[in-house]
């Protein structure tokens, strides 16, 4: 069986990583409520089925993308169980195939591990190298579930204040995409 703590709505006592611990400190700071979770390691959607019935929300999917070079590279924050066409994405944003960027460049520029990506890795992005591109219907979404930065913390936020509220304090302004 799958385990999902109680619900808590504090940062954890101890940090497993830079990007959890910078995570709850921006959301403390910004005053932007949130409810988690921690739940043994989590590395796939279905995995998350058992986190979005105790939180009552959907989780959203997370990928990191790159074109062939290497020198472009994208956050997709799309509907959990919504299937990944490559063409379908880069169509939408007029550009080159994409490809998932390697673990190694996920470690390095995401301060995660694969199946911990999450919208926060943006605090690390000092030079907003990573464009965020948004699924338009997760907009539609009161709920935002995401990793906290690792694959044993899952949180639910309004969508709005991530959009409204993450996204600017980060200096990031998301594609939104219908794919």
């Amino acid at each position: 069986m799958f385990f999902v703590s109680d619900i808590y709505t504090t940062a954890p006592s101890e940090f497993k990583s830079v990007l959890q611990e910078k995570t709850y400190h921006t959301l403390q700071n910004l005053h932007i409520p949130f409810e988690r979770v921690d739940t043994d390691e989590a590395r796939t959607m279905e995995d998350c089925v058992q986190i979005n019935k105790k939180l009552n929300m959907k989780m959203v999917k997370t990928l990191f993308l790159c074109n062939r070079q290497q020198t472009a590279f994208y956050l997709f924050i799309t509907a959990g169980d919504k299937p990944f066409k490559s063409k379908e994405f880069s169509n939408a944003l007029g550009i080159s195939r994409v490809s998932f960027a390697p673990s190694d460049l996920l470690e390095k520029m995401l301060g995660t591990k694969v199946g911990a990506a999450t919208v926060f890795s943006a605090l690390l992005d000092k030079d907003n190298v990573i464009q965020i591109v948004i699924d338009k219907n997760i907009i539609c979404e009161e709920w935002y579930g995401c990793s906290d930065g690792t694959t044993t913390g899952y949180m639910k936020i309004k969508t709005a204040q991530i959009i409204h509220e993450f996204l600017p304090f980060v200096k990031d302004t998301p594609s939104i995409i219908e794919v």
